[in-house]
């Protein structure tokens, strides 16, 4: 199965196994330290805030609007953030690297 690298809001850094045609945000809400994910993946209430490692930024789809709404109005948002429930990850996206926003 292909790993999907979190970095926790300690800095910790784990590989987690992650399943293709699934959100990334369906696997990191399994985690004691992953995301909250209230609304189940509908984007609309960021609790699954993420920022993505520069260096998979370009490899993933372009946000929708929706999404770009939603993060834009977080405290804590930065360039590389983005809702992982947006995310489908896949076997290209294998090693993808994604550290959890901060609680806003």
């Amino acid at each position: 199965m292909p790993l999907l690298r979190v970095v926790d809001r300690d800095g910790i850094e784990h590989e987690v196994e992650a399943k293709a045609g699934l959100k990334v945000m369906e696997t990191l809400r399994e985690l004691e330290y992953g995301v909250a994910a209230i609304c189940g993946g509908m984007c609309s209430c960021a609790t699954c805030h993420v920022y993505v490692d520069p260096d998979w930024l370009e490899r993933l789809p372009a946000a929708m609007s929706d999404e770009r709404e939603l993060l834009a109005e977080l405290a804590h948002h930065e360039r590389n953030s983005r809702l992982s429930c947006q995310i489908e990850f896949t076997k290209d996206l294998a090693g993808l690297k994604v550290t959890i926003a901060p609680d806003e």
